[in-house]
């Protein structure tokens, strides 16, 4: 195990179980924590580490990291930005594409017999607009692959971004009613909790696809599941949504809904660049070094 070469290892099974809970002679050597942001560590966790100095997300989230309890003990919290971001950007377009072109009831149908009856026109993406919510190392991938399909590329940031092709839109709401496409690429967290709620899904309207491949809590799911309900937008592709792995069982049952496990960031050059910045990180830890990339410290 890569990790080994650096010291002893200690699993830890998540947040399900606290931290305190391990051996307390193993916690007492514990100097570096690995996780990512939808695991995080909370400040008990953190309490039960006397010896932790870093803490290291793999990807770009680190929600769920307490970073005021961080600040608080000293600890250096660091993430590992772009190592998924083109196998994310992949997922992106390729959840784009089913939803809009209907991929998954055509191959039922075809498999159950059916033929002419499925042969009626669906949206394609060329020519029209993708709204991107975040445009880090992984939006301007999706807007570099969107580009590619001919796409009109806008995007909702806090500041602009000297991005080629790509107009930056400081109203959600205003850019959105442009979009044909919503395609959710920033991180939770309290700040972004909900940003796409029942009003932001009207102003994308009826027409209008969403796409998730940021965090779950950014969409309301009570509101995206009466919006597919009702028709006020014409579908969505889910990567991430409240409460996963557990979906509820009116989303589970939309026709107008795609569902991924929470992988849009896996492939094998993924796990490559990830492992790859992963024992940089934990190099420049041992040796004594500020890791790259800290969110905070």
């Amino acid at each position: 195990m890569m990790l080994a070469r650096h010291g002893s290892v200690v699993e830890w099974p998540g947040p399900a179980t606290p931290v305190a809970l391990l051996d307390q002679g193993v916690r007492a050597q514990v100097r570096l924590v690995v996780t990512n942001g939808s695991v995080g560590l909370s400040a008990d966790d953190m309490a039960a580490l006397p010896a932790l100095r870093w803490v290291l997300c793999t990807g770009v989230g680190h929600e769920n990291v307490d970073l005021g309890a961080a600040q608080a003990r000293g600890v250096l919290v660091s993430n590992t930005p772009g190592a998924n971001a083109h196998t994310v950007a992949d997922h992106a377009m390729a959840l784009l594409l089913a939803i809009s072109r209907d991929l998954l009831r055509l191959d039922q149908g075809v498999r159950a017999g059916r033929w002419e009856d499925l042969r009626q026109p669906r949206p394609a993406p060329h020519e029209r607009t993708l709204g991107l919510l975040g445009f880090g190392q992984i939006g301007q991938a999706i807007a570099t692959r969107a580009l590619g399909f001919d796409m009109r590329v806008l995007y909702h940031a806090r500041a602009p971004r000297p991005f080629r092709g790509a107009e930056h839109v400081a109203d959600l709401t205003a850019m959105a009613t442009r979009a044909d496409y919503l395609v959710v690429a920033c991180p939770g967290g309290a700040q972004t909790r909900h940003l796409v709620d029942a009003a932001l899904l009207r102003a994308l309207g009826p027409q209008g696809f969403l796409v998730n491949i940021g965090r779950g809590s950014v969409v309301d799911t009570t509101a995206l599941i009466a919006a597919l309900e009702d028709g006020v937008i014409a579908g969505a592709a889910l990567d991430v949504f409240e409460g996963e792995p557990l979906a509820p069982p009116r989303l589970r049952a939309l026709p107008n809904l795609i569902l991924t496990p929470h992988l849009a960031g896996r492939s094998p050059q993924a796990q490559a660049a990830q492992l790859s910045a992963l024992e940089n990180h934990i190099a420049a830890c041992m040796q004594g070094k500020s890791p790259p990339n800290l969110v905070h410290s």
